[in-house]
This record gives C-alpha cells, structure tokens and sequence, in this order.
C-alpha cells in the first residue's frame, strides 16, 4: 500500500469520466487538498467559477462496474480560519406563509454569514453580521458534503445535486474516520471529492454549512463483485445506507430499502427479520432538504447487530 501525495491544478463541478488526475493502486491512500463551495483555496483565492469544485477524479486499479469501492475518511481538517455560511433559511423548509416574508434570497456565497475558525480550540465564532451570536462558539465538527464516483452511461452529474454514484449529500455524519461504500459503475470508479465544511446542521437548511477548504486524506479499497444500488456508511457507532431524491418521500425509500438489502446480504436475516427489526430499530436522519435531490440516511446501530449475530 503507499501513499500519494496530490496537488491539484483544476477542478470539476460534475461527477463524470473525466480524465484521472491520478491513477492508484487498491488500497492506497491519498493526501491532498479542497477548495471550499465558491471556489477558493486556503488563501482565500478563486481557483474555479463552478460550484462545489471537486478535487480528482482518482483512477483505482483494479475497480469495475459491479464492484464497490470503500472509502475511508482518514482525515478532514480546515486548513485557513475563515468560513462563510447563509443566514437565511431555504424557503422550501419554511411554512409558505412565512415564505413571503422572507426578503429576496442573495447569491449564491453573497450576503453570507463570516466565521472564524480555529482548529486548534475545536470552535467557530461568527464575524459576520453583527449579532449576539458572535459570543457563543459552535463546537466544529468538520465533514465532506459533495463526494462520490463517476456514474454510468457516460453521464456528468453536478455537484449540486447526487444521485446513486454520490456526489452532494451533505450529511454530517461523514466525518473522519467513517468508511463510506459507493457502487462502482466505470472503470476505475474515478473518485471525487470536495465541499468540506467546518460544521453543518441537519437538513443544510441554510443551504450551507460553514463553507471552509480542506486538507483531507482518504484511503481508496475495491471490494470485489460486490454490488450495491446506493450510498453505504460505517460509522463507530452505525451502519448507514443514503437515498438521493426528490421528493423526501422517495429518498426515504431509497434509504430504507438500502438497509433492508444490507440486513439480509450480511448480517443473515431473513427478509420478516431485517423488515421487524428495521420497524422497531430503525434510525433515520435528514441529510438535507435544500439541494435538487434530497437525502435521508437510514441507520441501524451496530451495537445491536452484533446481539443479534449472537443469536
């Protein structure tokens, strides 16, 4: 195994068959870096016009249609102080009365919320606007919201949106240390990633988290002839399936139906059993409800898995 030490010269804003950036070996690890949502680096320089620009794609050997590849997030670090977040709920998350109310939406990365953030402390204190906010620092929890594979069929699918390959979930459960499972449909899968942000709520109701660029390292695995229709996750505490649609409804399924296929290739339930315990265990969280397609995560707790392998 080795790793590859990358510096990226461009950047896309959809996840295609683009040409690889680099090629790698199954297994190895990659250290590199992101711009932030609009566009800039660490020192606050545009590098690219597009939104949420992505670092890669990354060629593993090895990885074909049917496969899967793992990722694991092995570090998601912040690397400058300054973030930028909305200050305006999306309209969609807001009863329609209250929707005419609001005052016109601003542009995209215009009229933002200005954050300080210090790695060091683990804390954001907003700048800007001036409000009685600035005294109360947001613990920070750095996480990726845009990353995934090229999809099938020779499709180049923006990084506003996801899909079944990926892309803007937005969820803050992917943090570091997660391992998280994408179904492979190029050869080489070409991984991308980008959006970090230092902290986001549930749901990116503001349309952002605190929008930072990143230092990351990840670790790419092919996991041979096995096939999965949408986005997995480990995490320390949880097993994870993603859905991306719209309406929330149909990313909800997507999700469930994920978990319930999880459950019964490789925990050995049968289909009463994965389908029982799923009604009576089953977490869900909205990963967010502003993009183009929505995503819900469905989570089973691997605590209680592993009671119910002892069966």
């Amino acid at each position: 195994m080795s790793k590859h030490q990358f510096t990226p010269t461009h950047y896309f804003s959809t996840l295609g068959s683009h040409p690889p950036v680099l090629r790698i070996a199954d297994g190895d690890t990659v250290a590199t870096t992101t711009l932030d949502a609009g566009g800039f680096d660490l020192h606050r320089e545009r590098r690219h016009k597009g939104v949420n620009p992505m670092t890669g794609p990354f060629y593993v050997e090895g990885a074909e249609p049917g496969d899967t590849l793992a990722v694991r997030l092995d570090r998601l670090r912040p690397n400058r102080r300054f973030g930028w977040s909305g200050v305006q709920l999306a309209s969609n998350v807001m009863d329609p009365a209250d929707v005419a109310l609001l005052p016109p939406p601003p542009g995209f990365a215009e009229g933002s919320g200005e954050w300080d953030v210090d790695w060091d402390a683990g804390i954001a204190v907003l700048t800007s606007p001036a409000t009685k906010l600035a005294r109360l620092p947001i613990p920070i929890r750095p996480m990726v919201g845009c990353f995934g594979v090229a999809p099938s069929g020779g499709q180049a699918i923006s990084t506003a949106t996801s899909s079944t390959n990926g892309g803007n979930m937005d969820y803050k459960g992917f943090t570091e240390g997660v391992t998280v499972y994408f179904p492979v449909a190029v050869s080489g899968a070409l991984f991308f990633i980008g959006d970090g942000h230092a902290v986001q709520g549930c749901g990116e109701v503001c349309g952002t988290g605190i929008e930072i660029s990143f230092d990351v390292e990840f670790t790419l695995s092919v996991i041979k002839g096995k096939s999965i229709e949408w986005p997995r996750a480990e995490t320390a505490t949880h097993i994870v399936a993603a859905g991306n649609a719209r309406p929330l409804d149909q990313a909800l399924q997507h999700a469930t139906s994920e978990m319930a296929r999880w459950l019964q290739e490789e925990y050995a339930l049968t289909w009463t059993e994965a389908h029982t315990l799923m009604g009576q265990c089953v977490e869900y969280e909205i990963a967010n409800v502003f993009d183009p397609a929505y995503t819900v995560v469905c989570k089973m707790d691997k605590a209680l898995l592993a009671r119910v392998a002892n069966l």
